[in-house]
């Protein structure tokens, strides 16, 4: 898989410098997008700047971004001169432009579009210096507006930086098969030499005898002493038990507490936010906490608005966007069977316990927005929907992790509600693969639906 460090396209050429013509969405995006183009110049035309001053009154994500790229764009005029262009440091130029209606400039004829529209206007910045002869690309985030652009043979791209190739991310194990020998080694020892394998930094695998036997064991990879250890646990968190050889090595990884980053990658139905809310409750709840609090966040997403839209105090809003989780929370804290059918009873029950834990702070469920800029020590984090984070996002996120906490990020990179963002771009993606490798993070690819038969049908066939 191939990470992108920088934006190259096939059509650069070796001896021009080129022009690399900004959307707004771009910065909402990254507010670092600036200095992701080397040594070329990066051109903002004057609607992107009036968009950004429209953002950066909103306190959500948007309003974040917008507020710190304009903190970005003022640093740089103070250090350069803004008519010649500012100085960035991978040794290229920041320029600020106008639509050329509004400059009437010489171009004679713009492209007929209309000019009500802000895109529109950013595009047409874009078309003036292809007129000029210069190398152009415009880098936008919106399919539609790189469509009108193309359309005018001006060559349009995503903004590829911090993208993976999803469809091959890292599954987070593999089958292994070794000799009679060494599977009986394995059993003995509880430890086994993998060096020859290149496995990642807590990478699992399913180790099976070559012999044909039926004999198999499941490990963990310890990359600090290239062996892996064999995993002997039955797990059970809060009476939830893993239902599949995923679920397994996601059971072993959450209730690590050396492992304090883990991603949670799959399909509906897989489990993912259930086994996260079940360890966590048990690290927190159960017979040995580690952890002060479980703390449950969801990036308000779908409406493309903040809570504030929705009626009632911001506990009532949250629990608009908070039911799947508080649904998984009801299935995992049964107080008892249902006896003679009294289900009202059962049920009014689980709700009881679930209002005593979050009225005594024991869970705190929370909306990604009011999560920024807290630092958040000993307590165990669950980011669901991070599908619909941006790697900027989750970056902030993590930072965000104190001494003993551990975060948990779930997702279906398939199921994206985010309009400028796909499976190969999201920070759930992103995250994955970009620390495979490291000694403190796990991940695991959960594939197999066990939400219902009904369930499984709809994943694989609709």
């Amino acid at each position: 898989m191939t990470l992108s460090k920088k934006i190259i396209f096939k059509e650069d050429f070796m001896n021009a410098q080129k022009h690399f013509v900004l959307d707004t969405n771009v910065l909402i995006h990254n507010p670092d997008s600036l200095f992701s183009f080397t040594d070329n110049i990066v051109v903002l035309p004057i609607t992107v700047i009036e968009e950004l001053d429209k953002l950066k009154a909103i306190s959500d994500k948007k309003g974040m971004h917008a507020r710190q790229a304009l903190r970005t764009i003022d640093s740089l005029i103070k250090k350069g001169d803004i008519h010649q262009g500012l100085k960035t440091p991978g040794g290229g130029k920041l320029k600020i432009m106008f639509h050329p209606a509004e400059k009437k400039t010489d171009v004679e004829k713009l492209p007929d579009l209309d000019y009500k529209l802000q895109d529109n206007k950013i595009i047409a910045v874009a078309w003036a210096l292809q007129q000029k002869k210069e190398t152009v690309f415009f880098i936008s985030k919106d399919v539609n507006a790189r469509i009108k652009a193309e359309a005018l043979n001006i060559k349009a791209r995503d903004y590829e930086k911090e993208k993976v190739e999803y469809m091959s991310l890292y599954k987070g194990w593999r089958e292994i098969s070794l000799t009679p020998e060494e599977v009986h080694t394995l059993f003995s020892k509880h430890k086994l030499d993998l060096k020859s394998y290149t496995l990642q930094a807590n990478e699992y695998a399913c180790i099976k005898s070559i012999d044909g036997s039926h004999t198999s064991a499941l490990c963990r990879y310890d990359a600090k002493d290239s062996s892996a250890s064999l995993i002997t646990e039955h797990f059970d968190a809060m009476g939830i038990k893993p239902l599949n050889l995923e679920q397994q090595f996601a059971f072993d990884m959450l209730l690590n507490d050396n492992i304090p980053l883990i991603t949670l990658v799959g399909p509906a139905g897989t489990g993912k936010t259930l086994i996260a809310l079940a360890c966590g409750l048990q690290k927190t709840i159960g017979n040995k906490p580690r952890y002060k609090k479980l703390l449950v966040a969801r990036p308000i997403i779908p409406l493309g608005r903040d809570i504030g839209y929705l009626p009632g105090s911001k506990d009532q809003k949250l629990n608009y966007w908070m039911q799947p989780v508080f649904d998984n929370l009801s299935f995992i804290l049964h107080t008892d069977e249902i006896k003679d059918g009294d289900l009202s009873s059962h049920n009014q029950k689980k709700k009881t316990r679930i209002d005593n834990l979050l009225d005594s702070g024991t869970i705190e469920i929370e909306a990604i927005t009011y999560i920024r800029g807290r630092s958040i020590p000993k307590q165990f984090i669950i980011i669901d929907e991070a599908q619909n984070l941006t790697p900027h996002e989750i970056r902030t996120i993590v930072s965000r992790a104190g001494s003993g906490t551990k975060i948990v990020l779930t997702g279906d990179p398939e199921q994206i509600d985010n309009p400028y963002l796909d499976a190969n771009s999201n920070g759930l993606s992103y995250a994955a693969e970009r620390l495979k490798n490291q000694d403190l993070t796990g991940h695991m690819l959960l594939s197999k639906s066990e939400r219902s038969e009904l369930a499984s049908i709809a994943v694989e066939y609709l």
